[in-house]
């Protein structure tokens, strides 16, 4: 399968609505993360990443301007030991209080499914990260709607042991714009990863579509020892 470019495929869809990528990079010190928003209405653009613990939080920009909190306020980012799980919802503390009583990632899952926001249904995107003592694998899911049938999950797990240097998966909720919004299909796409984080960050910032995105968060794990360094920019500010 030949690696696409990160850059190329969001400049090439005006909206795939909130995405997550996981990988290695290229020097193969460090495991990687990035999760970003977008929002077509005023509530979903009222909105900037901000940082909770070692994990991060969704904030309203504007309180006053905040109309439903249930799917657009949630932790996308919590970390358990050595995992880091990202997900685009609260999801995120199933998975991490399941996992915390032994369950694995793929079970904790079992007790979700996707957004109940009819007629869309968006799918719930997961990843969670493994670094320990010098290794590293990673795995990441979508659950989503059996061609739009509220009453039909499908669930889809991707498991990745020891990834190559310079190669990550891409995952997002929507195939582009529409309405209703077609779900992601197939599985998440190989890319390449290059620079240091606040060269990768300016770089899947700039290729987000001006009039939609709100926010990115990206995370470089250094594998051998555990350390992170992380980049939030929010549009709002």
């Amino acid at each position: 399968m030949n690696k696409l470019s990160l850059e190329t495929e969001l400049k090439g869809n005006s909206y795939p609505g909130r995405g997550i990528v996981i990988g290695k990079s290229k020097d193969g010190r460090y495991a990687v993360t990035a999760y970003f928003i977008m929002g077509r209405s005023e509530n979903s653009r009222n909105r900037i990443f901000v940082e909770d613990g070692e994990g991060i939080r969704t904030q309203a920009f504007d309180p006053s301007k905040l109309s439903d909190p249930s799917l657009i306020i949630y932790a996308p980012v919590r970390v358990l030991g050595n995992k880091t799980i990202v997900t685009n919802g609260d999801q995120t503390d199933t998975i991490y209080e399941l996992m915390d009583k032994q369950q694995t990632f793929e079970q904790s899952l079992r007790t979700r499914e996707f957004e109940p926001d009819a007629p869309n249904y968006t799918p719930r995107i997961s990843g969670i990260m493994h670094v320990e003592h010098g290794s590293y694998n990673y795995a990441m899911s979508i659950l989503k709607s059996n061609h739009g049938e509220p009453g039909s999950c499908n669930r889809y797990t991707f498991a990745y042991e020891n990834p190559s240097a310079g190669e990550g998966h891409f995952i997002h909720t929507y195939m582009g714009d529409g309405n209703p919004l077609p779900s992601f299909e197939g599985e998440p796409k190989l890319v390449e990863l290059d620079g240091e984080i606040h060269e990768f960050a300016r770089k899947v910032w700039d290729s987000l579509n001006e009039e939609n995105k709100v926010s990115l968060f990206v995370r470089y794990i250094e594998i051998e020892t555990g350390s992170c360094e992380t980049v939030i920019i929010n549009k709002n500010k």
